[in-house]
């Protein structure tokens, strides 16, 4: 029960972000969103790049497999911790020699900062089976720091004081997060090298493939100003930041709950039958939510944009959006489910190539698709949703090569979920209201018969463990 407690923060988390992209993006000006995009998009790349590697560690290392090593993992993460955060601003200040605003470059590097550290205190409370507090806290971030960056728009509507009031959020979280566990991870311990040359080896390597994976978006919305402007580029950007984020949060959250029993299995039985099955559960459960995400956003896709996108982005948003929904689709599976028997084997070096490649079809698929069109906003993200899926494609060859035993019952009812709303949208195109009708009425019976299908075969057996 307290891991679908958990499920349900991540859930919630996704809601928060959703509404708070809106809102910051009726609040500033097209000019000022594209630059908050960017620079929340910049901060989640350094935080990745400085920290994932600990973060990494931490979720294959902790606890630990005897009653005295937690407190060693915990000791020997929390040097990790301090060092890379020394070392992020340090680069941050760097930067200002590159002509980048100091205020910028310092909110830059401790919003990077606030984020690993918090992500990591997370990730150690879930692998400590402490899934209450860690729902509570994860809820919890996603709240006050909406809060605060509301907070910062409402005062002033510009980019640095959203970004201020994002930086004042993670402070307040911090010592929320402190004051709800002053009684846990605290046990001392002495400090041993040998840990930190463990956790580098493995971290280091697992991380690079995140590190690809947030070079890929970077590269999209570097491209999409550089070649739109940063007016024009700032509907396809929120697109992008609006769209993405429900696919990254529930795909993340399923994995979060159900691949450690995947590991556990793996490791303590090899590729047997019930194995088989499990693996087969997973990859059935991560593929069916991703398309009924899909499907519910593509069905609300015309109200969202006509009565909650504001004006001056409509119109960029709309062209956008369509094929956001199917990069964004793509790039969640292949980021969370493809690579899955490479981290299984520990085969890193696939892994690693996997997001790589994923960076550069996706970015190379931008590139074609606005030679080919003009350079306009829908052949960029036509270009770049192709490129997603020829990776995705390619990506399949690595899924296969561990066996399993896929649910497809689930999975093609979400499949028809998705193809209802996108028809509808096609075929009654003189009609919103009555494509959306179609979609949403369509769309929500064949997911609900998904869902069904899902707790009778899964979600049972797992509310009663």
């Amino acid at each position: 029960m307290a891991k679908i407690v958990a499920l349900a923060a991540y859930f919630y988390q996704a809601a928060v972000a959703f509404g708070l992209l809106i809102a910051v993006a009726h609040l500033l000006t097209p000019v000022d969103y594209a630059a908050y995009s960017l620079f929340i998009t910049i901060s989640q790349f350094a935080a990745i790049f400085c920290f994932e590697w600990v973060r990494f560690a931490c979720s294959r290392f902790y606890p630990g497999s005897t009653p005295g090593s937690e407190a060693l993992e915990r000791k020997a993460l929390g040097v990790e911790f301090a060092a890379c955060a020394a070392i992020c601003l340090i680069a941050a200040s760097a930067s200002i020699f590159f002509s980048v605003p100091g205020d910028i470059a310092v909110f830059g590097g401790l919003v990077a900062i606030l984020q690993g550290g918090s992500d990591l205190h997370l990730t150690m409370l879930r692998f400590r089976q402490e899934f209450r507090i860690f729902s509570r806290l994860q809820g919890s971030r996603a709240t006050i720091l909406a809060v605060g960056t509301l907070a910062g728009a409402i005062v002033a509507p510009t980019f640095a004081s959203t970004v201020a009031g994002l930086l004042a959020g993670y402070v307040i979280y911090g010592f929320w997060a402190a004051f709800l566990t002053r009684d846990s991870l605290r046990e001392a311990a002495s400090f041993e090298p040998a840990l930190v040359r463990k956790h580098f080896v493995y971290g280091s390597v697992a991380a690079s493939a995140s590190v690809m994976g947030m070079l890929a978006p970077l590269g999209l919305k570097s491209i999409l100003t550089a070649v739109l402007g940063a007016g024009g580029a700032a509907g396809a950007l929120l697109a992008l930041d609006l769209l993405q984020r429900p696919f990254v949060l529930i795909v993340s959250a399923l994995q979060a709950i159900q691949y450690p029993d995947v590991v556990a299995a793996y490791d303590r039985e090899g590729v047997t039958p019930a194995f088989r099955k499990q693996l087969g559960d997973y990859y059935s459960l991560l593929t069916g939510l991703t398309l009924m995400t899909a499907a519910g956003i593509f069905a609300l896709l015309q109200p969202v944009g006509q009565f909650v996108i504001s004006a001056g982005l409509r119109t960029e948003f709309l062209t956008a959006a369509p094929f956001v929904i199917g990069l964004a689709t793509c790039r969640a599976l292949t980021a969370n489910m493809l690579p899955t028997p490479a981290h299984l084997r520990h085969r890193l070096l696939a892994i690693f190539l996997l997001a790589l490649l994923d960076c550069l079809l996706l970015n190379a698929g931008t590139l074609a698709g606005g030679y080919l069109g003009s350079f306009r906003d829908a052949a960029l993200m036509a270009g770049g949703m192709i490129g997603a899926l020829i990776a995705m494609a390619i990506g399949v060859k690595v899924l296969v090569s561990l066996p399993f035993d896929f649910v497809w019952q689930p999975v093609l009812l979400a499949a028809v979920g998705l193809a209802v709303p996108v028809l509808a949208t096609a075929g009654f195109s003189y009609s919103l209201w009555l494509s959306v009708s179609v979609g949403v009425i369509g769309g929500a019976l064949f997911c609900l018969l998904g869902l069904y299908s899902y707790f009778v075969t899964m979600f049972r057996q797992q509310a009663r463990s």
